[in-house]
């Protein structure tokens, strides 16, 4: 039992050190994040002050403002 145990350890730290040397960005892929998320941000930057959707979010800001009346 002790040999069955022992076995199982060592296959868990072999996985632990294997999970560490492959568990971060490199800088190009830190890159591609930023890029995807600015393009996203600027997406809804636009979405969110057109015409339509201005209207409507200072609708629903007045709506509460004023008790809901």
């Amino acid at each position: 039992m002790f040999k069955a145990v022992r076995a199982r350890m060592a296959a868990l730290v072999r996985r632990a050190r294997a999970a560490r040397r492959d568990a971060g960005m490199v800088t190009s892929e830190y890159a591609m994040g930023i890029v995807a998320a600015v393009a996203f941000a600027l997406v809804l930057y636009k979405v969110v002050t057109s015409g339509e959707v201005s209207e409507e979010l200072q609708g629903i800001v007045k709506r509460a403002l004023d008790g809901g009346a």
